[in-house]
């Protein structure tokens, strides 16, 4: 009598995609609960000079900018360039922390590409 080979799986493979399916609905639910907190959270970009400040949630949603009397009194070019440079530090900043945060969640988890 010839034995089945299934699917070419064996017990030990078997107990792998067991421990891969669990860490998946880890991450999936710690997925969750990241952006959540991303949601949540402000992240305050400036200006060099600070007279203008962009705050963006941590998954880049517009939340607010704050423009200083200082700054409008410099004419619209000046403002212009201002506000440009608080919201790419803003982004720039919210994009780190979303990264740092994936890290953490995925650490260990041997994904390629992260």
């Amino acid at each position: 009598m010839t034995q089945g080979k299934g699917f070419g799986f064996g017990l030990g493979k078997m107990k792998e995609l067991t421990e891969a399916f669990k860490k998946a609905q880890q991450v999936q639910q710690g997925a969750k609960e990241l952006q959540d907190e991303l949601e949540q959270m402000e992240i305050e970009g400036s200006s060099n000079d600070g007279s203008v400040k962009v705050v963006l949630s941590g998954n880049q949603e517009p939340r607010r900018v704050e423009i200083s009397a200082d700054a409008v009194s410099q004419g619209a070019e000046a403002l212009s360039e201002l506000v440009t440079t608080a919201m790419k530090d803003a982004y720039n900043k919210s994009t780190a922390t979303m990264r740092e945060r994936m890290e953490k969640l995925t650490e260990g988890l041997n994904l390629p590409g992260m």
